[in-house]
């Protein structure tokens, strides 16, 4: 895993070179291990390092025959590739990066139908740029164009280091953050002309033009599997994605919270290891006191503890549970902040955060489950009757409650509940249909699902893990798997009527009934009271600013009352189904420092 940096202009000047190498430090904990620039007369790349694969080489920026290649990401099926490719040009690494390079110059465009992996890359030849990102977008690709300057890099902060790009947000800017935050538009940046790359997606830049051209998405047809036939195809479809995303020069560990998603991949990456005669190192993360506070509710049923202890004795793994403080989860967020670019999810970023940098003290490498739920139906949308009917995101309860926080004059301006069903709209007529009317109806959610709630998680992990310098797999987001997936009919997800349930059955007699058939829990979050306490006193205290970011957003007699009731006065989530009260104070405490940290111009 990696993180880089370009930038074109015909005949740069000297002092560029100086700006490029700030623009690629911002991403160091991406890469700490090497750092490496190319530079010609119009274009100058700059790349960050973390070696996974062929430690001693594998320096980039890569050149072969003219083309110079920087790269973020893991090939799962480096040697298939590779093969195609050895009659006619030699390989002098064991890397990914150089059968990628060479895969592109035979095949060009068309190499991105035969990898299979997660990645965002550029290849510069002759005044011409190629850039691609992965099918469902695990890693990150940000653009602007400013003049005839174009420029792009791994996160929004590289670009923003180069002071021709301005950290402005107009109306569609603040819209964008004020209804959908944590998500995303597809392809925003939010920032005012700061793009990324859609997932499944490539671009051309030459002749001072940017050409955009989608190579994947789901495609619909009938599936005539039997729910038997689907079972096993499900099982060897993940089973084999996980086995290839163990392949690593260095230890990998996986994430274990006891639940089906991460139990799975923990098991078979605990088989594979002991058939290699190693123990797999896998870890948890809780909260200080939580077993006081804990309350059960629909959402999050029970506690993790048990499941964890069940699955290290089956499995025999090494577990390392990881309990964070109040205090810790609180000062993280600032960091989280940071890492993202943008307001997150508040401490379900800086948990991460605090969590990766645990795990970063003995691995580089983690498998976790994220996306389990998007592609097989987990979440309380995809079965509850009073949600899943929604025309709009499932996920956003509060969109009425989002805008009475704001400025009258605001609220008047902005429309958000206007804006947010056009770009619900507009996703939706991307969704490719199938002939039946109920199919159709989670085709939709699957869609809205792969499109924005699952690419806002996938966001969190790339920068929370990275920011700790870790690479993230997620065997989940396999895109064999997920083309399947989509065509299965919805009546075997839920399988006796349990949400995931022909992933349960695919799974039963590897893993303990008890996990098998444990209800669905989200990720974890802190229940303790002094954690309430701490954010309201740190928002508290920015606001005593009169010149705060957000008293030019919101009315300051709703500031107020929130921090008056600790939350409470906001009723709904935030979004999705964990950022409640404290985590909506966190957010705002995020918002305000960002404000501040990226001196954010108001076009509005």
């Amino acid at each position: 895993m990696c993180g880089f940096t370009g930038w074109y202009k015909k005949n740069h000047q000297r002092k560029n070179k100086k700006i490029i190498k700030k623009m690629t430090k911002t991403l160091i904990t991406r890469g700490p291990d090497e750092q490496g620039y190319y530079f010609d007369k119009n274009i100058l790349l700059g790349h960050r390092r973390l070696s996974i694969i062929d430690l001693k080489n594998g320096k980039q920026p890569m050149s072969y025959d003219g083309y110079t290649i920087v790269y973020n990401g893991e090939l799962y099926n480096t040697e298939e590739i590779k093969n195609k490719l050895k009659d006619k040009y030699k390989f002098t690494t064991t890397c990914d990066t150089e059968v990628l390079l060479k895969g592109y110059i035979e095949y060009k465009e068309k190499i991105l139908d035969m990898i299979e992996g997660i990645f965002a890359f550029a290849i510069y030849k002759d005044d011409k740029i190629f850039l691609a990102r992965d099918r469902v977008g695990v890693k990150p690709l940000f653009y602007t164009k400013v003049k005839d300057n174009f420029l792009f890099a791994s996160e929004i902060k590289a670009l923003l280091k180069n002071k021709m790009v301005k950290p402005i947000i107009n109306k569609k800017s603040l819209q964008e953050l004020l209804s959908l935050s944590p998500s995303r538009i597809p392809g925003s940046g939010v920032f005012k002309d700061i793009f990324e790359l859609r997932a499944g997606h490539y671009m051309i830049y030459e002749n001072d033009k940017i050409n955009i051209k989608r190579y994947w998405n789901v495609k619909t047809k009938e599936n005539k599997d039997t729910f038997e036939t689907a079972t096993k195809k499900i099982e060897k479809l993940l089973t084999t994605a996980i086995k290839n995303q163990m392949i690593s020069d260095v230890n990998i560990a996986t994430l274990l919270s006891g639940g089906l998603d991460s139990s799975i991949i923990t098991a078979i990456c605990s088989i594979e290891y002991q058939k290699q005669g190693k123990t797999l190192d896998t870890y948890s993360i809780d909260y200080e006191d939580n077993e006081k506070y804990f309350e059960s509710t629909k959402f999050t049923v029970s506690r993790d503890n048990e499941f964890i202890d069940l699955m290290q004795k089956k499995f025999k793994t090494n577990h390392h549970y990881k309990v964070i403080t109040q205090k810790t989860l609180a000062r993280y967020l600032k960091e989280s902040l940071i890492a993202r670019d943008l307001p997150g999810m508040a401490d379900i970023d800086s948990s991460l955060l605090w969590f990766s940098k645990q795990i970063s003290k003995d691995h580089k490498v983690i498998l976790s489950g994220e996306c389990a739920d998007e592609i097989f139906g987990g979440y309380p949308w995809f079965y509850r009757e009073e949600v899943k009917n929604r025309e709009c995101f499932p996920w956003l309860d509060s969109i009425e409650s989002r805008n009475k926080l704001l400025k009258k004059e605001l609220q008047e301006k902005l429309e958000l509940k206007k804006f947010v069903q056009q770009e619900y709209d507009k996703i939706i007529k991307e969704v490719p249909k199938a002939n039946d009317e109920k199919e159709n109806q989670y085709k939709n959610l699957f869609y809205l699902n792969m499109t924005y709630f699952m690419p806002t998680l996938l966001e969190r992990k790339d920068r929370m893990t990275m920011r700790a310098s870790i690479e993230a797999r997620v065997p989940f987001a396999d895109t064999k798997l997920i083309e399947y997936l989509w065509n299965l009919p919805w009546a075997y997800k839920y399988h006796e009527n349990m949400e995931k349930g022909i992933l349960r059955k695919a799974y039963e007699k590897l893993l303990p009934e008890e996990i098998t058939y444990r209800k669905k829990n989200p990720y974890p979050k802190t229940h303790n009271p002094i954690y309430a306490n701490i954010v309201t006193k740190l928002l508290k205290k920015r606001l005593k600013n009169k010149n705060a970011f957000l008293y030019k957003i919101f009315d300051k007699e709703k500031l107020e009352e929130l921090i008056k009731t600790k939350g409470e006065s906001f009723k709904e989530p935030w979004f999705g189904q964990l950022m409640t009260g404290p985590q909506l104070l966190a957010f705002l405490y995020e918002l305000d420092i960002w404000g501040k940290k990226y001196k954010i111009i108001l076009d509005i």
